[in-house]
């Protein structure tokens, strides 16, 4: 919808016309366990941009309630279907914009009723009005010894999340905030992998403080059950639960595109350049099914996120209107909540990866206060910087601290220099804001940054 908002009004004669196969448009998916906690009161809420707006105020001619089942690249016709029937509808321009699916793990029982993923409006709806019912049968029932219940006057009973990831963590704040005692389980090592030991380690404390409990290592072969689902079952652990949130993560959505001849890149998402471009002529990509270049290896990756794909819908937007507009990069940059603690990271924070690319990594975890000392609140922040040691080039970086205490705000100055090849020496070197209620006088990153070089 950013693509088609921006090509109408650069260029208000165009026909604009846009299948969408549910009845949700123009939606912020990410508020959605924020929903199902109750700090959003209604599914309308969420919604940007109505589908009537788009119609009657920015004249775009948008059909929901229809699948394209067909894309025919020689013919230029894109045929979907509808409950008026099979249209065919042909183009000079095509942006494939088919996001992303939930990720189906090979576990037994995924059918069994009580397991919900998180994946689209109707399935926060689903979600949102299972947690109204447990709530109301859980008030006339005393709590268990549960590691959450037992803190309850009363509990809404036991649930599994099955991921770590955004989701996982998000979901597991949303329903013990509702009174469940809840299990997440993840296959690996660590949580929120993306964001580096360190961060993941603090937000996992902060998960176990507030009775969540965390099961490593802990890959999930079977939802036990009769019709409903009665247990989590990973390996010799056998936990009881109600209801399994399933977040293992998100997979583009590319068998349309890959029927029609587009071809597909090393991460499994549409390839695409940097105007979006697929393959096939006046045919772009962009979203979550479509790659993207990271800006610290300049080599495609596939990060389903929010802005990136606001940013390639608009750049599409302003091409097809007859102004060619290069999309840009991605970082990789993400945050999170986790009850009283937010974590951010954007560039290439693991070593490993890192080795991986091409780098001689050295990465460095410091914690300082987030404000002055002397000022009366305050926590700390805990900074992990990862630079090419030869170069001193700052691949990426990770923060978390206590929620207002600025891990995500200061990370908005990592991403600058993540995204600009800045050096270590020279990130050490920002001018950043400083007065006592905000943070020190030497930044958080800043002494970040001063730490890693001087061990260069």
């Amino acid at each position: 919808m950013s693509a088609a908002s921006k090509a109408k009004r650069d260029d208000p004669d165009l026909d604009v016309v846009v299948f969408e196969r549910g009845e949700w448009v123009s939606y912020g998916a990410c508020g959605l366990p924020y929903y199902v906690k109750g700090e959003i009161q209604s599914l309308e809420e969420l919604v940007s941009v109505t589908p009537e707006e788009f119609r009657e105020e920015r004249d775009i001619d948008l059909r929901t309630g229809h699948d394209v089942v067909d894309i025919d690249p020689d013919e230029r016709v894109v045929t979907a279907r509808g409950d008026d029937g099979t249209v065919e509808q042909p183009y000079d321009s095509l942006l494939v914009a088919t996001g992303a699916a939930a990720v189906t793990p090979p576990i037994d029982g995924l059918e069994r009723e009580g397991v919900y993923t998180l994946g689209s409006m109707s399935d926060g709806k689903q979600l949102r009005e299972y947690v109204a019912r447990a709530r109301s049968e859980g008030d006339l029932r005393q709590p268990d010894s549960g590691p959450a219940c037992q803190f309850l006057e009363t509990c809404a009973g036991s649930v599994g999340v099955v991921g770590g990831g955004y989701i996982g963590v998000e979901m597991a704040e949303a329903l013990s905030a509702n009174g469940f005692e809840v299990h997440l389980f993840q296959r690996g090592d660590r949580i929120l992998t993306q964001f580096g030991e360190a961060t993941s380690e603090a937000v996992r404390d902060h998960l176990a403080e507030r009775d969540v409990a965390v099961y490593f290592d802990a890959e999930v072969t079977e939802l036990a059950g009769g019709e409903a689902v009665e247990a989590v079952v990973a390996g010799d652990r056998r936990v009881p639960v109600e209801m399994v949130l399933v977040g293992t993560g998100v997979r583009p959505r590319t068998e349309l595109a890959a029927d029609a001849g587009i071809e597909l890149g090393p991460t499994g998402a549409i390839a695409a350049d940097a105007y979006r471009e697929t393959n096939v002529p006046d045919v772009y990509a962009a979203g979550d099914c479509a790659e993207a270049e990271h800006v610290v290896t300049g080599e495609p990756t596939h990060v389903p996120l929010a802005l990136t794909a606001n940013r390639h819908g608009r750049a599409v937007g302003r091409t097809v209107a007859g102004e060619p507009t290069a999309a840009g990069g991605t970082a990789g940059t993400a945050a999170v909540k986790a009850f009283e603690m937010e974590a951010a990271r954007t560039g290439i924070v693991d070593p490993e990866a890192a080795r991986e690319a091409g780098f001689d990594p050295l990465t460095e975890t410091i914690e300082a206060n987030s404000r002055a000392g002397y000022y009366p609140e305050g926590g700390t922040v805990r900074v992990t910087l990862t630079v090419d040691r030869p170069t001193g080039r700052v691949l990426g970086g990770s923060l978390a601290s206590e929620y207002g205490e600025g891990a995500v705000h200061r990370s908005h100055a990592l991403v600058g220099a993540v995204t600009e090849g800045v050096a270590v020496d020279d990130l050490s070197n920002y001018d950043l804001a400083y007065a006592p209620p905000f943070n020190t006088t030497w930044d958080p990153v800043l002494t970040a940054a001063k730490v890693v070089n001087g061990k260069r």
